[in-house]
């Protein structure tokens, strides 16, 4: 802040032993500490102060913003911010064909992690058991290991 060096403050110590003196000098170096908390003080608070304005000014702001209509649509500040012209858009458009493809395989993942349908398939095999078609070997085969 100041560019005093150590000959300056030798000098202010030995003007300031020679005019206060050794006996009041402890009180004025307390007083003018006194003075310079103060001092900090008042700047803090005025700065804290003038902080408060700008956030409440930026705060008003963007309520006014929020209360417009579409005002405050994040997706389309993102799509603007990443792809201003629309290009990557239009190079990444999906076709129907594929948007369909995707949402059977979605779909089928669904029916296939259902805990239900795992429930229905179990049913099923223990239906086939019962199988007509089975060969006469494999049902002596079962009887004689069961």
């Amino acid at each position: 802040m100041f560019d005093i060096g150590w000959q300056e403050l030798f000098i202010l110590a030995v003007l300031a032993i020679i005019v206060i003196g050794p006996k009041d000098l402890p009180g004025a170096i307390r007083t003018i500490t006194k003075w310079i908390r103060k001092a900090r003080s008042m700047a803090r608070d005025f700065q804290d102060g003038l902080d408060e304005v700008v956030r409440e000014a930026d705060l008003d702001d963007l309520k006014k913003e929020l209360d417009t209509p579409g005002g405050l649509d994040i997706a389309k500040k993102i799509e603007d911010a990443v792809d201003p012209t629309g290009e990557i858009t239009k190079d990444m458009d999906l076709d129907k064909d594929l948007y369909d493809e995707m949402s059977g395989a979605v779909d089928d993942l669904k029916k296939i992690t259902d805990p239900d349908s795992a429930a229905k398939d179990v049913a099923k095999d223990a239906h086939k058991d019962d199988d007509p078609a089975e060969g006469e070997a494999q049902k002596t085969s079962r009887k004689a290991s069961g």
